[in-house]
């Protein structure tokens, strides 16, 4: 192979390496892996610390770690920061294990649906959204506004996605800007 053959394909494959890794957005200044699950992601994500710290207390990590796929709608530090003082330290005793696994599994959705999914089908409902039934039970609604995907609690709290698409070996992540809270 000539010099400039091998120049070529050495940077078209560099090129080819980044884009692919590239794919993934970065979490809480983290790199998030593809071939990860969603618990061995999110324990990088420094703006994931609360939810991780709420999902070990749930023992919810192993039901996390399985097969899937599940779409996670990840709130991060700063939503758990909103709720009232004294929220997320009265969920995390333990005494409230029941309530807080509502809390966490009202924001997984079986299956693997990415934010152009759920866009797409919010679009294209006769009331504009695209209505989830969560591992708990109970119900999110995905709304478009603008270029925006937003995601509704029965309680008619909404969280903007603020990261979409967020690969991981057993599904994916979108990180939301609000606790969604389950009735």
């Amino acid at each position: 192979m000539t010099p400039f053959k091998t120049l070529a394909a050495l940077t078209l494959s560099t090129v080819l390496a980044t884009s692919a890794f590239a794919a993934n957005p970065d979490v809480g200044g983290a790199p998030m892996f593809e071939d990860k699950n969603i618990i061995e992601n999110a324990v990088n994500s420094a703006d994931h610390t609360t939810l991780v710290a709420a999902v070990k207390a749930a023992d919810l990590v192993d039901a996390l770690q399985g097969a899937g796929p599940f779409t996670v709608f990840a709130p991060t530090n700063a939503a758990f920061a909103k709720l009232p003082d004294g929220t997320v330290d009265t969920l995390l005793m333990p005494e409230n294990k029941g309530m807080l696994t509502k809390v966490l599994t009202a924001h997984v959705v079986a299956g693997d649906l990415s934010g152009a999914t759920l866009m797409s089908k919010a679009k294209n409902s006769k009331d504009g959204f695209f209505h989830m039934q969560t591992l708990s039970g109970d119900a999110l609604s995905a709304q478009v506004r603008g270029k925006n995907l937003y995601i509704y609690d029965e309680n008619g709290n909404v969280g903007r996605v603020t990261i979409a698409d967020v690969n991981q070996s057993n599904g994916v992540i979108h990180v939301v800007d609000a606790v969604l809270v389950p009735k």
